[in-house]
């Protein structure tokens, strides 16, 4: 039974989430739309909706006279989402609220409400991408990266198979005097398996350790591929490589290939010309094993892909996004977390999102236009842009680069300012103006908001970004 205590417990959480969301709802709530809201909810694991509170903070509790008769209002729920929604009606101090207990769906199940698989994205409701629904249907079967993909090997084609000493110096661990440990090594960490026809190699093993990717057909696809233009179109290819070792043992290789191919571009600093890359090389490692990372490996005939244009770079994985674009720098959810987990140990990505946070301190550092990042038809992508000055950016640019300074800010418990968004774009203090202007289109785009906490003064005025 719900408490008035759990339910400022609730309102004190710092935003609405995948199992938390308030409605204020005061005289009444659209059945259709209650039914939608518990469809998105059960697809994202279950949940409360709770009636009868400001979806603001803070979050009064304004009382709903919505569903009067909470039990006919659940025997039709359940005839329009097809499975039992508990409702209670709870006495709050300030007022009755209702709360709404949504069951998750199913394992390998996605409900649908006339025929929309709905999520949620933000405060809206909206239609389930088709690559979340394949993960979701494909639950309960094996995971692509632990299948077999070379299967009755001795210890000898093992090691020649898979580069286990840099395995071992990625892992900073001292390389075994026998061949034994080296196995028994590869073997706990689920990189290969024992058996009675000999050894298997799993696709996660060969993908990571590969000494040479076509030694695996099953996962050959999946290397990376550079790709180099002469211009600032497709329309003449200079060069196209592809990967040819594992993501790990490869990685550095990969990195040093890429950077290699960036364009130069002059800068001036203390008054002296020297020429730097296109875009820095900490950005390029963080958003390459983020591509690699995040892929949907059960997507065929398409691999990560690292596009160099004079004038930008193009990274891109196949699989859309798991969290909104929006949400890159604060949020996390990885689709192969085994595969992460091994190469955070590897030092090849950064914990949980921090990557991400990096390479957006990392563009504000060197005076970049901000990365744009994408969600595509089956494919999450990311376009970085070569220095350009403030009086060059465009208004998206500009928003954009706005919106990612008040996350960036925010994930390090501090506020965006005027001031702090002038010294992001390399301005003036006579620049105030015009940078008030760029806060003004972003909170118009719906990104950034005012802090409330410090009042109507514009003097000290101080923002957050949206879903603060």
């Amino acid at each position: 039974m719900t408490t008035p205590e759990q339910i400022d417990i609730w309102r004190q959480s710092p935003s609405e989430h995948q199992r938390l969301e308030f409605k204020e709802a005061k005289n009444q709530f659209d059945t259709r739309k209650l039914s939608e809201y518990c469809i998105a909810l059960a697809n994202e694991g279950g949940g409360v909706l709770l009636l009868g509170v400001a979806d603001r903070p803070p979050r009064t509790v304004v009382g709903t006279q919505a569903f009067p008769d909470t039990v006919s209002a659940a025997e039709k729920l359940f005839q329009s989402v097809g499975f039992r929604v508990d409702i209670e009606a709870v006495a709050h101090p300030d007022g009755r609220v209702l709360v709404f207990h949504i069951p998750s769906r199913p394992r390998g199940t996605a409900y649908h409400h006339d025929g929309k698989y709905l999520m949620r994205a933000g405060e809206a409701l909206v239609p389930m991408s088709e690559d979340m629904l394949r993960r979701i249907f494909a639950e309960g079967q094996p995971d692509w990266l632990e299948e077999p993909s070379r299967t009755g090997l001795d210890s000898q084609q093992v090691v020649e198979l898979l580069d286990t000493q840099t395995f071992f110096e990625l892992l900073k661990l001292p390389y075994p005097t026998e061949r034994a440990g080296v196995l028994e090594r590869l073997t706990s960490e689920h990189l290969i398996d024992e058996t009675s026809d000999g050894y298997t190699i799993r696709k996660m093993g060969a993908l990571l350790l590969a000494r040479r990717l076509e030694d695996f057909p099953d996962v050959s696809r999946k290397a990376p591929r550079v790709v180099v233009y002469s211009g600032t179109s497709k329309l003449e290819t200079r060069l196209d490589q592809t990967g040819t070792r594992g993501y790990a043992v490869g990685f550095q290789r990969l990195v040093q290939f890429v950077m290699a191919q960036l364009p130069q571009n002059e800068v001036i600093e203390d008054a002296l010309r020297k020429e730097v890359k296109l875009v820095p090389d900490v950005v390029i490692r963080e958003l390459v094993a983020n591509a690699l990372i995040h892929q949907d490996f059960l997507q065929t005939g398409v691999s990560v892909m690292v596009e160099i244009y004079n004038n930008r770079v193009e990274i891109s994985n196949p699989g859309e996004p798991l969290v909104p674009v929006e949400r890159f720098i604060d949020g996390y959810q990885s689709r192969n977390e085994r595969l992460a987990g091994l190469m955070r140990r590897m030092r090849i990505c950064e914990e949980k999102s921090s990557g991400i946070d990096r390479v957006v301190a990392a563009t504000e550092v060197y005076q970049l236009p901000a990365p744009d990042f994408r969600s595509d038809f089956q494919r999450t992508s990311v376009v970085l842009y070569g220095p350009r000055p403030f009086d060059e950016m465009d208004r998206s640019d500009r928003v954009r680069a706005c919106y990612q300074h008040c996350a960036l800010r925010w994930v390090m418990s501090e506020r965006m300012t005027n001031q702090s968004l002038r010294e992001r774009f390399h301005l003036g203090e006579d620049k105030a103006a015009v940078t008030s202007q760029v806060i003004a289109a972003t909170i118009e785009a719906g990104l950034v908001k005012s802090d409330e906490s410090v009042g109507g003064s514009r003097k000290f005025a101080r923002y957050l970004p949206f879903w603060a």
